[in-house]
């Protein structure tokens, strides 16, 4: 039985977006790969509204939280932490031999402006990270008052967009972001394989006083292939056809708008059903429209959820990390539709008999 997925990512893939990825190989250093390239960049900086250099990289979005800190980070970086992914930004910072510090809030609150200030007031930061929609909580911060904050200070703007990112509207040059990074198989509903990150000009500027960047993850590397439209790396073309092809339905048939408000509509229908049945884990001020995390408040059993919905063609989500089982998670993300979730919520409510 083919199950639809209502995970925090991968997300279900439209069938003629799939077959993209079956189309005849090209070689990686001929002119159609270099078409394939250009129109894919040009596309992807409408969708982040930016007019930013453009990488996009064989690899996880993990793969560019890396490549932001080896290229962005010199001297000391700031890590914003309210949960699982943005403090997987402090491990990796550290594991790369940077020195950093984290300012910590609680798991299920929103990035505070005000004391982000304070701290960069009283440290010698040259990067700050954070997570603009934090997957393991369903918190999405205020991404542009906390621009308004960072726009102060001398520092390089880190940002993981994973599970906003063509769900929520982002704008990357109104925000200050130095480097946006998302993967594509959350909100864009595209197969695992790809990510996508953003490079300002102040970000490949700060890349050439770094050291020991690496190759891979290299922006100076990446921007010297560009120059020529070709990949630093062989990439993968498959995955590369179903982006462009991908995106041509966002922006053409979609529209950008009306994605965001399709999200904000599956956002509203979850919480006020988290309300009538649970309670919300996060403020509802902060509450994402790309995942809903609820508090477990009722103690249902959520293994046996799983399983029962499994057994109805759904694949649900427990809590991350050190909330499973004291919460669960609903993603309406990339090209599930408002009808589908709603039968979704229905097919909860007839479970457990709500």
């Amino acid at each position: 039985m083919e199950k639809k997925l209502f995970i925090p990512g991968p997300v279900d893939v439209s069938p003629d977006v799939a077959e993209q990825m079956s189309r005849p190989m090209i070689s990686h250093r001929g002119k159609e790969f270099s078409n394939l390239l250009e129109n894919s960049t040009e596309k992807l900086k409408k969708l982040m509204f930016t007019d930013s250099n453009i990488f996009i990289s064989t690899s996880s979005s993990t793969g560019l939280m890396e490549a932001a800190v080896r290229n962005c980070v010199k001297t000391k970086c700031l890590n914003v932490v309210n949960g699982a992914f943005s403090d997987r930004w402090h491990e990796i910072t550290v594991s790369n031999g940077k020195e950093a510090d984290i300012l910590q809030f609680d798991w299920g609150s929103a990035v505070i402006p005000g004391i982000l200030d304070e701290k960069l007031s009283k440290g010698d930061y040259d990067a700050v990270t954070i997570v603009h929609n934090e997957t393991s909580t369903g918190v999405t911060s205020q991404l542009y008052e906390i621009s308004e904050v960072i726009k102060n200070y001398d520092v390089i703007f880190l940002v993981d967009t994973v599970s906003s990112m063509g769900g929520i509207k982002i704008e990357v040059e109104k925000s200050g972001i130095d480097v946006c990074l998302f993967g594509v198989q959350k909100a864009l509903a595209l197969p695992p394989g790809l990510s996508v990150c953003s490079m300002s000009g102040k970000a490949l500027e700060k890349a050439k006083t770094v050291p020991d960047r690496g190759y891979y993850f290299d922006f100076l590397t990446v921007m010297k292939y560009w120059e020529k439209r070709q990949s630093h790396i062989t990439p993968s073309i498959p995955h590369m056809q179903a982006l462009d092809y991908q995106l041509g339905k966002i922006l053409d048939n979609e529209g950008l708008e009306n994605r965001f408000k399709r999200h904000g509509e599956m956002g509203g229908l979850t919480r006020t059903w988290a309300k009538k049945n649970f309670e919300l884990f996060p403020d509802e001020k902060y509450s994402s429209n790309t995942v809903t995390c609820i508090k477990n408040d009722k103690g249902i059993n959520c293994d046996e959820l799983k399983q029962k919905l499994s057994e109805r063609g759904y694949v649900f989500s427990d809590g991350y990390g050190k909330l499973a089982g004291k919460t669960f998670r609903i993603a309406h993300m990339g090209d599930r539709t408002v009808e589908e979730l709603r039968n979704y919520l229905d097919t909860i409510d007839e479970i457990l008999d709500l």
